[in-house]
């Protein structure tokens, strides 16, 4: 199949913005909790009528302060209540978002801001407040920094207070659909970051038809939602307004250095997060089961998981000796996996990186369903995804309702919908590259099945070309050989060899681990273990799952271990965690090259 669509099931407001959601839950759900913010340590709920309140009196002191509606504001800052609070109060003001990844350098917040013309900033910490004051004298439209950890938010509430309500009402509605909401500027695996403008009208579309479609995932007064991603990225921000759009109990985490805790405390209902998240959760129980001598007992009962989820697709269905075979194992396995995610869930999406097909039949099978998605900055989020009632596992699912996926004669995945952005903030050459008469160029590959789900198979420009003239989509490899338990990164080269290596970065948790159990020496480190015969021997396993996936021409022939990590800090990866393979194969050429020699 070539082209698949589906109808709308929401009608975007023509002359509406997002403002009008909380408005409207304040009117029509005054008591329900519609947030749930941390306050000495506890969770503590926000009604809709409070969270009005804070919001208005926000963005009263925006007003003061003199933002103008149009006026780009700066958003800097972890996951948190106040980000979602700020985010509307900047949409109240009638103003355009602008997020700021907290883990910015300072370059980078220059760039933001400065190409975003951004009158004012909202950060969080001291050492935001310090990046950007290290850049001011470059920024020359930012009047206003505000810091969230030294009252900021007070402040604005204060300076506000002589602002009537019907300024803010009037500036509330001045934005209509097809105006700004937000220039999300995309983390870029090569060159600048770009500004995806991304109207009111877009996240009406993919919010309200994502809700729409997965309405039981959405219950008002029943359901709630954990929100641990950035908020700067666009994957945050659908968690944020899809929330709102419901509406459903938000909490915000800063933090996921204890996000077990979190769950446990917060006990969502539905949980967002991208295939790394899963993947922890599933390598953390196997290796406390493997430490308390129940590895085998683990392992059998993820085998007996992973067959009832097959088993469920078939008109058949399970075995009766299966069926018994689930219900022992769900007593003493998956209860306890369900109740690390909180408890209360029995759905996540997740997006962002493929999460595999042995992981998505594991979790099913455990009563927890991953539904896989697929989207993009200049998608708002989520394009496709696998409907509740209908989830194919190996796919992203089916496109957003009102949205039509097509797939090009290269194979490249064209998008068209409502949903999509507007084009690239003051980069009209850019825009006109990736949108043509209203379709989006994903520059992934993909292929559409029978019934309209789609599959992503690599990236056009990622694509490795063998000396052999082989073909090869590294995403495929890579995404199988990073979700053993000991590996953290997976770089797949050859563009131009004789055959396919990779570069392996190891798990920091895990390797701590397995070293303790396989006697390796107290302390040792990716650099001291990269030659271990012992360490290669299970990467090489990894290796080999990964090669399972992919003809014989395509697969790993060698790897090397790295004594270092791909981190966001030395330009290996993105905020979003993705690979800049051009960053990180100048960085590593010697351990490249010591591949193909000999």
């Amino acid at each position: 199949m070539r082209e698949f669509s589906l109808p709308a099931l929401y009608e975007v407001p023509s002359d509406g913005n997002l403002t009008d959601l909380i408005r409207r839950n304040a009117t029509q759900h005054p008591d329900v909790a519609v947030m749930s913010r941390k306050v000495g340590g506890a969770w503590t709920d926000v009604s809709a009528t409070e969270f009005l309140a804070e919001v208005r009196a926000a963005a009263k002191g925006l007003i003061a302060a003199g933002v103008q509606p149009g006026d780009r504001v700066a958003l800097m800052s972890r996951t948190r209540y106040e980000w979602v609070q700020m985010d509307f109060a900047i949409w109240t003001a009638g103003a355009v978002t602008v997020p700021v990844y907290e883990t910015s350098s300072a370059e980078q917040v220059q760039w933001i801001l400065g190409d975003s013309g951004a009158v004012a900033v909202i950060v969080e910490s001291d050492g935001h407040t310090a990046a950007v004051e290290s850049v001011r004298d470059r920024l020359p439209a930012l009047k206003h920094v505000w810091q969230i950890d030294r009252d900021g938010v007070e402040q604005l509430r204060a300076s506000g207070a002589g602002v009537d309500d019907e300024t803010v009402d009037e500036r509330s509605t001045s934005a209509k659909a097809d105006d700004p909401a937000t220039i999300v500027y995309t983390s870029g695996t090569t060159g600048r970051p770009k500004g995806c403008v991304l109207s009111h009208r877009s996240f009406f579309a993919e919010c309200g038809n994502a809700v729409e479609r997965l309405k039981p995932l959405f219950r008002t007064g029943e359901c709630s939602v954990l929100l641990f991603l950035p908020a700067a990225h666009v994957f945050g921000r659908l968690v944020e307004v899809a929330s709102v759009m419901a509406p459903i109990k938000l909490g915000c985490v800063p933090d996921i250095k204890n996000l077990t805790d979190e769950l446990a405390s917060f006990r969502p209902t539905l949980i967002l997060g991208v295939p790394r998240v899963f993947e922890k959760v599933y390598n953390s129980a196997r290796a406390k089961a493997q430490a308390d001598g129940k590895g085998k007992i683990f392992d059998k009962a993820a085998d007996t998981a992973i067959a009832y989820s097959r088993a469920i697709g078939t008109p058949q269905g399970p075995s009766l000796g299966l069926k018994l075979k689930h219900k022992l194992f769900d007593k003493l396995v998956y209860s306890k996996l369900r109740a690390v995610l909180g408890g209360r869930g029995e759905y996540a999406i997740s997006g962002g990186a493929p999460l595999g097909e042995r992981l998505g039949h594991f979790f099913r099978g455990i009563g927890f369903t991953v539904l896989e998605g697929y989207g993009l900055t200049e998608s708002c989020a989520a394009t496709a995804f696998n409907p509740w009632d209908r989830q194919k596992i190996g796919t992203v699912g089916q496109p957003l309702p009102g949205s039509v996926v097509r797939i090009a004669d290269d194979g490249e995945v064209l998008l068209h919908g409502e949903h999509l952005f507007s084009g690239y903030w003051n980069n009209e050459a850019a825009t006109a590259e990736a949108l043509t008469d209203g379709w989006f160029h994903t520059g992934d590959i993909g292929t559409l099945d029978e019934d309209g789900y789609l599959a992503i198979t690599g990236r056009k420009k990622e694509i490795i070309v063998t000396a052999g003239g082989k073909n090869v989509a590294p995403a495929v490899i890579e995404d199988r050989i990073r979700a053993h338990a000991l590996v953290a990164e997976c770089m797949v080269v050859g563009d131009g060899r004789p055959f396919v290596g990779a570069l392996v970065t190891l798990d920091e948790e895990f390797l701590g681990r397995w070293a303790a159990e396989n006697g390796k020496p107290a302390g040792s480190t990716a650099a001291s273990l990269r030659d271990d015969a012992e360490l290669l021997a299970v990467v090489q396993q990894a290796v080999n799952d990964g090669n399972a996936a992919v003809s014989k021409a395509e697969s790993v022939r060698k790897f090397r271990v790295l004594p270092t990590q791909f981190t966001e800090e030395a330009g290996h990866i993105t905020p979003s965690l993705k690979l800049k393979r051009n960053v990180v194969a100048k960085d590593f050429a010697d351990d490249i090259e010591a591949l193909y020699r000999g």
